[in-house]
């Protein structure tokens, strides 16, 4: 018996061992290595190997960073709080209106976007916003405008709209399948009860929801904080993030020890925000229960 458990432990190492080794190849394997740079000195063209805490000094600090990280940080939130607002009714249609054998075709549509490459998707956005572009263009059409309105494009509400956009099937599809999990008898025993539609939504469906809220919110929010494309085609470079920080130490400035302390410090900003929202979540979610 014991030797059929190890071989069948065996045989599950053989299977995982190729899929782990390569997730470790492309992913542990950078981030240590930016981690290792980030105890480096920086000199002229070249990184001296010689451990050092100042990189850490200086990024807490500056108060440049203090600014593009709470800027970060706040743009992140918004798009996660209008993704999120946004995809909940789709995935509730979804799964309480739309029957059985339709809901393969609108995941299907929802899949649409990822046809396309993201950059591609980023530039439509700014035509769709640009000075002359199609919502300016429909104005003046229709005579409500004379002159293009310049405060839709640049801005951080342009950013917001394009990362809510971007972002959308990924908030869409974990909320479809946590209400798809829930049993359809609680909410017909909350409406024998007497409870409103309304009510029952509030005192059961949301609660058990939640999951899926905490997942599109947590697959929103840590992409987002690190996007630096749409800050720089949509927000035109006048709104940096913390990733164009770190890109503009790492390519433009050529000081990769510094980018890495910033980049090891916003992931760790970041992770202890993740988890404190996990944790309240799992507070919420008893309370409720």
């Amino acid at each position: 018996m014991a030797s059929g458990n190890r071989s069948q432990a065996a045989q599950g190492l053989a299977l995982v061992a190729p899929p782990l080794g390569y997730a470790v190849l492309v992913l542990a394997a950078p981030l240590l290595t930016i981690l290792a740079y980030s105890f480096f000195k920086d000199g002229y063209l070249t990184v001296i190997r010689e451990f050092t805490l100042e990189n850490y000094r200086a990024v807490w600090s500056d108060p440049i960073f203090h600014k593009i990280m709470l800027r970060s940080l706040g743009v992140a939130a918004l798009v996660t709080l209008a993704t999120v607002v946004l995809a909940f009714p789709v995935a509730y249609f979804l799964s309480f209106a739309v029957s059985p054998q339709k809901k393969a075709m609108w995941l299907f549509l929802i899949t649409i976007p990822f046809w396309t490459s993201y950059l591609i998707r980023v530039f439509l956005w700014k035509v769709i916003l640009g000075y002359n572009g199609v919502i300016n263009s429909g104005l003046k059409t229709l005579g409500l405008i004379e002159q293009p309105l310049t405060f839709i494009l640049y801005n951080v509400n342009a950013m917001v709209i394009t990362l809510a956009h971007a972002y959308a099937p990924f908030a869409i599809l974990p909320i479809f399948i946590a209400l798809e999990k829930i049993d359809r008898s609680l909410l017909e025993a909350g409406r024998d009860l007497g409870e409103s539609r309304a009510v029952t939504f509030w005192r059961v469906t949301l609660p058990l929801a939640m999951p899926g809220v905490v997942a599109a919110a947590l697959i929103v929010f840590i992409p987002t904080i690190g996007d630096y494309v749409t800050p720089a085609l949509i927000g035109g470079g006048k709104i940096p993030m913390i990733a164009n920080m770190i890109q503009a130490q790492m390519l433009d400035l050529d000081n990769r020890p510094m980018g890495s302390a910033l980049a090891v410090t916003a992931m760790l900003i970041v992770a202890v925000i993740s988890l404190a929202f996990v944790a309240l979540n799992r507070r919420f979610l008893g309370v409720r229960q």
